[in-house]
């Protein structure tokens, strides 16, 4: 197939395919027009590409995949290095999780923080009030039906 059919299969664009292409993840094959042409298993290839990168792989973390489908295993993540990469990025994403976990504990944190701070203005007669404030946050709860 030409690199339009490709490229509409795969729910991509030719310029993709070809910056693809140039890092040597598809094949260069030339027919006799001069055309690129693609197969079944450059489609294939293609669309493993594509699942990782949705999965948060970048493009130099699939080219073990395509080697593997290329190495003529039927799914691209049964050779050593395509688990290699897996576990690499879990690791990443573990690291991740925890960082994103602490931020949120902080945040947690600051918002007890700053409800028990406006609890004891509130309790104050004579504390100033955000007027701002409180009609984003009445606007922000639902009231009932009927009022």
């Amino acid at each position: 197939m030409r690199i339009g059919e490709l490229a509409d299969r795969a729910g991509t664009t030719t310029r993709t395919l070809r910056y693809y292409e140039s890092r040597g993840l598809l094949p260069a094959r030339r027919g006799g027009n001069g055309y690129r042409t693609y197969d079944e298993a450059d489609l294939r290839a293609l669309r493993q590409i594509r699942t990782l990168q949705d999965f948060g792989f970048d493009l130099e973390e699939t080219r073990p995949f395509v080697e593997c489908l290329r190495a003529g295993h039927p799914e691209g993540d049964s050779c050593p290095a395509s688990l290699a990469v897996y576990r690499a990025k879990l690791t990443e994403l573990d690291a991740l999780i925890g960082e994103l976990s602490a931020v949120r504990e902080k945040v947690g944190a600051q918002l007890a923080r700053a409800e028990e701070a406006m609890e004891a203005l509130a309790a104050e007669e004579s504390a100033p009030r955000c007027e701002l404030n409180e009609s984003v946050l009445n606007a922000s709860v639902p009231s009932e039906p009927g009022e």
